[in-house]
């Protein structure tokens, strides 16, 4: 589920629709949850599909840790790269705001945390732009991935958050002891899906 205040706009031509704030949305927002809604297509029931399904479903889905492909039901599908996100997913079930994020600001997410397939390239105009979003991502930034994500969560109690209660149980329960120093952080790592990967 998206942040409720974010709205789908058209981007353009060849990027297609983005999604966008409608109100300030603070650093250290929960901004996306995996809901028990999301739909879930394991490898399987991928290959049972169409060529056709399948594209649509490599364009609107992450793969998640147990190999599995999540579409969102809402708009949360369109979703867009930046390599300067200003969203980025935790090992807690739910993306958060890495940055304060404007009103009209386009929502963005690291692509290179969601399992990929293959590379695809990328021109997402941010300064820092890799020109190329890689299956081997996961190596090369974790690191970096959870400083950003660690100092998002130092300010998670402080702001609102209208989406904490969708947060799986489980998770939950690991944040919180996190939270409160009476556990580990799970480090972006525990998203990597276990397999030989093709750069």
């Amino acid at each position: 589920m998206i942040h409720p205040k974010t709205e789908l706009r058209h981007v353009s031509d060849t990027v297609g629709y983005g999604v966008f704030a409608t109100e300030f949305i603070p650093q250290g927002t929960i901004v996306y949850v995996k809901d028990s809604l999301e739909i879930e297509v394991s490898e399987e029931d991928y290959h049972k599909h169409s060529k056709a399904v399948q594209d649509i479903i490599e364009k609107y889905s992450y793969i998640d840790e147990r190999g599995y492909r999540i579409i969102s039901w809402d708009f949360a599908k369109y979703v867009n790269h930046s390599c300067d996100s200003n969203t980025i997913s935790t090992g807690y079930g739910f993306e958060i705001a890495i940055r304060d994020i404007q009103p009209g600001e386009q929502i963005t997410d690291e692509y290179g945390i969601f399992n990929l397939d293959f590379s695809m390239g990328c021109s997402c105009g941010s300064s820092n732009c890799r020109k190329k979003i890689s299956p081997t991502d996961f190596e090369t930034y974790n690191s970096l991935w959870d400083e950003k994500i660690t100092h998002a969560l130092s300010k998670l109690k402080s702001v609102s958050q209208p989406l904490y209660g969708m947060i799986e149980n489980g998770c939950r329960t690991e944040l919180e002891n996190y939270l409160n120093k009476k556990g580990e952080y799970r480090p972006i790592y525990s998203l990597r899906y276990k397999r030989t990967v093709n750069a």
